[in-house]
């Protein structure tokens, strides 16, 4: 197998990670807007998309998020024309492409895909792979673009090699290459980098969006991580069931999601019942400062969440007192369980390591007003 870490002679701009080529020579593109309007989908009596609406502007990118089954590979695929809404429209720089007017084919539609296993052909060589869809350029042209996208993902040493020849990541490279390739003006991405490990993914993260930002085409992007989306991401669609929760930029979902559903898939929160008092929220850990959530006003029940990085630790006698059940190191911070008064369920905090707490130690507990975030019952997600 093929070591990953292969740096190329930079020819200009900027040299990019080792194992890449150099940046800025991906070349661009004219990108094109996107809208979904009022999409329905139907697998027989199974509703899978519910009156999905979203704008995505040129040369930006949007994640679908969501969890597995949640509609939003689905959403891409009418994207790209090879899957067909039940209803409602799909717009190209404004233009009917899907519709009850007009049906354009995926072939004329400008729009490049890049699949999660990546699709590429164990017959054809690493060129010819990326010269697959270059249909309308002569040969020798299509050679010399293939060429330039494998030099691009650090890959052109390898151009006569074959897929089955290359790690997971270097295909990824190649399929990457492949979309960009015909410079479209809208890319596809359906889980691209979940078949990597970790430490190989955060790598090929970055370049791929250093790659988006050169060619500057529109791009949407499936992914089932909340923090893969706020790294990619201008935009994020948290979907579920087949509907669109919220869509916004990554602070506005996390600092201010729409319910409870979109604060749990964001972080890890404490849950609590509440009642809203005097500008505060009441709950078991006494009256909290709080974020609003929509809706909410004096008076009424509540869902309260707290996130564990809110919690900070003061000494005894000081806040709400509580006692240490359990820290466990993991690297960044302490994961910190917590038994407070009137609650046999422990609160879980995050804390930065190095505060010296161990299990049975007695402490107060303060919380930070922009981690508690209160929704109105009627908003609340199971």
């Amino acid at each position: 197998m093929k070591s990953q870490s292969r740096p190329d002679e930079p020819r200009g701009g900027v040299a990019a990670p080792t194992g890449w080529g150099t940046r800025g020579t991906a070349g661009t593109t004219f990108a094109s807007g996107l809208a979904f309007e009022n999409i329905h989908h139907s697998y027989g009596a199974a509703e899978t998309l519910h009156d999905v609406s979203i704008q995505v502007d040129p040369g930006k990118i949007l994640c679908l998020l969501g969890h597995s089954g949640c509609g939003k590979t689905t959403l891409m695929r009418i994207a790209a024309g090879v899957e067909t809404q039940t209803s409602g429209r799909v717009l190209i720089n404004g233009e009917e492409v899907a519709g009850p007017r007009r049906f354009l084919p995926p072939e004329q539609r400008g729009v490049g895909l890049m699949f999660q296993d990546y699709a590429l052909f164990p017959h054809l060589t690493n060129r010819e792979n990326v010269m697959f869809g270059l249909t309308r350029l002569t040969r020798t042209a299509a050679r010399d673009v293939a060429n330039q996208m494998l030099a691009r993902v650090g890959l052109a040493a390898y151009a006569d090699d074959y897929p089955h020849a290359l790690s997971g990541g270097e295909q990824q490279r190649v399929a990457l290459a492949r979309a960009i390739a015909p410079r479209p003006g809208i890319l596809l991405m359906d889980e691209p980098f979940s078949g990597l490990d970790r430490r190989l993914r955060d790598d090929v993260r970055e370049e791929t969006l250093a790659i988006l930002r050169e060619t500057r085409a529109t791009c949407v992007m499936v992914t089932h991580d909340p923090e893969e989306a706020m790294r990619m991401g201008d935009r994020i669609a948290l979907m579920r069931h087949g509907r669109l929760v919220q869509h916004g930029t990554a602070e506005e979902l996390y600092l201010r999601p729409i319910n409870r559903f979109a604060a749990r898939f964001f972080s890890e929160v404490n849950e609590f019942e509440g009642t809203l008092r005097g500008g505060r929220v009441e709950c078991p850990l006494g009256l909290l400062p709080f974020t609003p959530g929509p809706d909410v006003a004096e008076g009424d029940a509540v869902e309260v969440c707290l996130r564990p990085d809110g919690i900070r630790l003061v000494p005894t006698g000081q806040g709400l007192p509580a006692r240490v059940l359990s820290r466990r190191f993991i690297g960044t911070v302490d994961l910190v369980q917590l038994a407070y008064p009137g609650s046999d369920r422990p609160l879980q905090a995050r804390l930065r390591p190095g505060d010296h707490v161990v299990p049975g130690m007695d402490v107060g507990i303060e919380v930070d007003e922009r981690d508690v975030l209160v929704f109105a019952k009627s908003h609340s997600a199971p």
